[in-house]
């Protein structure tokens, strides 16, 4: 009983602490972002508001989104970002248009007006109760000549005799027994209202359904064609030349009797097929999950297969920790298309690879200084590695003007698991 008492009374200072915190921050950034939106959307007929609106709308979306991972954190109320992917080169007037076109980014502008209230309201209750209810014990009743708390809505007391110093202590320890019980509760409650602004809309979800229903079926198919290959490959390769040795190993024991020299050529025909034949199921395993990722990881994985290549490629990785598998391998194979494709079609002289983590996804950057003109909607590998990344809900944009150079950009989302040692 000692630990659960322990526990619910950090959870409740936790949230107290965080009422204050939110109440603080609608004040300080909701109110200045609501007031700094009108004014741009006022000014955009003037050419002004043009300019101030993206800067001000990527602020609004970063305050949203860390009122999305407070509410995952704080309160256990997951609220899905809802917003449209940028546009590819995307700039000036197309990023206005993306903006202002996205649902999202007007519910955005309503919960910050509202939120201007509710955030100070229904955040800042825990932290009210608790401030006023210290007041009412400890400062009150050393102050006759005040009445209780000296306002409105607790002078009803004096009717039963509770006015001084009796009153404040009875009020006070019950709303400092309010605010630090049900504390967490409200900042739940308050985590739903926002989730219910923030989130996204019914026809969002829908689009989202529709784009996880394409996403399978191309996996699926991905998935099937990968299958047919891993069968090609073995039918035509490893098993081919498994059956050759053991018909060479056959003739050999027929001719070992009568023509030793010609069974000992035969035998090590066989062992250098049979060699040979190992070399390919080694590369077919490497195909479907290299070993070096297991052994050493993305970072080993990725400076092992730059060795392999015919060009100087830069690696430079900062992954604090360890992504699953099936990410790590995903991630291996659309860099590792990325360089193929500088190798075989750009005629780069040199590459470079950049990957990191940003907090929430693997961020993949592939450049090199070849003749560009590379474009996924051609079909080929590039286009194969978008369907792999979009089963994980990855991206993948690419800017490749003719003449070069081309720089990839990829992004895996994904959490990491204990960090590096």
């Amino acid at each position: 009983m000692n630990g659960e008492a322990h526990e619910h009374a950090a959870a409740s200072g936790l949230a107290v602490a965080r009422s204050l915190l939110q109440a603080v921050l609608t004040q300080m950034a909701n109110l200045p972002l609501a007031i700094l939106l009108l004014v741009s959307l006022a000014f955009v007929p003037l050419g002004v508001g043009l300019a101030l609106l993206p800067p001000v709308l990527f602020a609004l979306r970063g305050l949203a989104n860390q009122q999305r991972r407070w509410a995952a954190e704080w309160s256990g109320v997951e609220i899905v970002v809802p917003y449209r992917p940028r546009p590819e080169n995307a700039s000036g007037f197309g990023i206005v248009k993306w903006l202002l076109r996205d649902p999202a980014t007007w519910r955005d502008m309503l919960w910050t007006v509202v939120n201007s209230v509710t955030g100070l309201v229904l955040a800042g209750l825990p932290a009210a109760l608790v401030v006023y209810g210290l007041e009412g014990v400890l400062v009150a009743p050393w102050m006759p000549n005040v009445h209780t708390f000296g306002w409105g809505p607790f002078w009803p007391l004096s009717d039963y005799g509770l006015t001084g110093s009796v009153g404040s202590a009875l009020l006070g320890s019950l709303m400092l027994l309010v605010g630090w019980q049900l504390g967490p509760s409200i900042m739940r409650a308050y985590a739903i209202v926002n989730r219910s602004m923030l989130g996204p809309t019914r026809g969002r979800l829908e689009e989202r359904v529709r784009e996880l229903t394409e996403t399978r079926s191309e996996t699926v198919d991905a998935s099937a064609a990968e299958l047919r290959r891993i069968e090609r490959d073995l039918h035509d390769g490893a098993q081919a030349r498994i059956v050759a040795v053991s018909m060479t190993i056959g003739l050999a024991e027929q001719l070992v009797k009568d023509d030793p020299e010609a069974a000992a050529r035969l035998m090590a025909e066989a062992r250098q097929a049979s060699g040979t034949a190992l070399t390919e199921l080694r590369d077919l395993v490497r195909g479907i999950h290299p070993p070096v990722l297991a052994e050493r990881g993305l970072d080993g994985g990725l400076r092992a297969l730059a060795l392999t290549l015919p060009m100087p490629v830069d690696v430079a990785v900062d992954v604090p920790g360890r992504a699953a598998p099936p990410v790590e391998s995903a991630a291996y194979f659309a860099v590792a298309e990325m360089l193929a494709n500088a190798a075989k079609h750009a005629e780069a002289a040199r590459a470079w690879v950049d990957v990191r983590h940003n907090g929430s996804a693997l961020v993949m950057i592939v450049g090199d200084d070849g003749r560009g003109g590379a474009d996924p909607a051609a079909g080929g590998g590039m286009r194969g590695i978008e369907r792999r990344l979009a089963a994980f809900d990855g991206t993948l944009a690419v800017t490749s003007p003719e003449g070069g150079p081309t720089v990839v950009t990829m992004e895996l989302p994904c959490a990491l698991s204990s960090p590096k040692t």
